[in-house]
C-alpha cells in the first residue's frame, strides 16, 4: 500500500510589528482623545500651511515624492494633469463610467468601474510602468536607430504605437507642448524623437507613454505609474458618469442584433 504524503504545517516564525507606521503622514493626537487628530503633517509640512501657501499640484508631488517640487516641476506636472484629466468619450474607461451612470449604478461605484479599465493595458495605465522602465533604459541611445530596430523586428514599444490604426494626434500635440517647458527632461525629449521616427509608419506617442516620460523625468517610481495615471484621469470618468446618471437608459446607444456575432 502506497504511503500518502501529507503537508506539514510549519510556523512562519515571523515577528509582526505591533503597530502600523508611515513616513508619509503624521497625525498629532488631541490631548483629550488620542483617536482625534489636532494637526496633520505631510512629510513634515503642516497641512494647514500647505493649504494656505501651496497648490494642489505641489502637495500631490509632495505626497508621492517626499519633497516639495521646484517651480518648473510644478508647471510640467500641472500641465500633464490637465492633459490627462479626461480620457475622453472614445476611451473604454470613460464608456464604462458612462454605462455605469446610465445604468443607475450607485454614484460611489462609477469611479471604481471606470478606473479599473483605465488601469488596463489597452491604452491605459497598465502601459505606464513598462514605458517608464523602457524610457529609463533607452533615453541615452539613438532614437531613430531604436525605431528602426523595433520596426524591423515587429516588436511593440511600451508607450508608443498606433492608435486605432493611426497616429494619436492629441498625444503627440501634448508631448510637443510639454517638451517646451523648462521642466522637460531627457525621457520626454528622447520620446519626441522616437515618435517622430515612427510617424511615417502610422505610429507615435500614446498618452500612457507621454505620462511615463514626464513622470520618469520627475523622479516618480515606475510602480507608481499606473496608480498616478488612474488618479489623473479620475475626474473625467466621474464627470461623464454623473452626466448620464439622471438620464433615461435610451440616452446611450444600444447595439443592434445584427452587430452581434455568436461563434458556434
Amino acid at each position: 500500500m502506497q504511503e500518502q504524503k501529507t503537508n506539514q504545517v510549519r510556523s512562519r516564525n515571523e515577528a509582526f510589528t505591533e503597530r502600523a507606521s508611515t513616513k508619509i503622514y503624521l497625525e498629532q493626537p488631541s490631548n483629550d482623545n488620542p483617536y482625534i487628530a489636532s494637526a496633520a503633517f505631510c512629510h513634515g509640512y503642516d497641512l494647514n500651511e500647505l493649504m494656505a501657501k501651496r497648490s494642489f499640484t505641489d502637495v500631490f508631488y509632495l505626497l508621492f515624492r517626499g519633497e516639495l517640487p521646484a517651480p518648473e516641476e510644478t508647471q510640467i506636472l500641472q500641465q500633464l494633469m490637465i492633459a490627462l484629466i479626461n480620457p475622453g468619450p472614445r476611451h473604454p474607461a470613460t464608456r464604462a463610467a458612462m454605462n455605469a451612470g446610465i445604468g443607475k449604478t450607485e454614484p460611489a461605484h462609477i469611479l471604481p468601474i471606470g478606473a479599473a479599465l483605465l488601469g488596463g493595458d489597452h491604452h491605459g495605465g497598465g502601459l505606464v510602468e513598462d514605458a517608464m522602465r523602457f524610457l529609463r533604459k533607452q533615453h541615452n541611445t539613438d532614437a531613430t536607430a531604436c525605431a528602426v530596430d523595433h520596426l524591423q523586428s515587429s516588436t511593440s514599444i511600451p508607450g508608443f504605437g498606433a492608435y486605432y490604426g493611426g497616429v494619436d494626434l492629441l498625444a503627440c500635440k501634448h508631448a510637443a507642448q510639454l517638451a517646451q517647458l523648462p521642466g522637460a527632461g531627457k525621457a520626454l525629449h528622447w520620446g519626441n524623437q522616437l515618435s517622430g521616427a515612427l510617424a511615417a509608419n502610422g505610429m507615435g506617442w500614446l498618452m500612457p507613454g507621454v505620462a511615463a516620460a514626464v513622470l520618469s523625468d520627475l523622479g516618480f517610481q515606475p510602480k507608481a505609474g499606473v496608480c498616478l495615471y488612474q488618479l489623473m484621469g479620475a475626474p473625467g470618468l466621474v464627470a461623464h458618469g454623473l452626466e448620464l446618471a439622471n438620464k433615461p437608459i435610451t440616452a446611450m446607444p444600444f447595439v443592434s442584433d445584427e452587430n452581434y456575432f455568436i461563434e458556434r
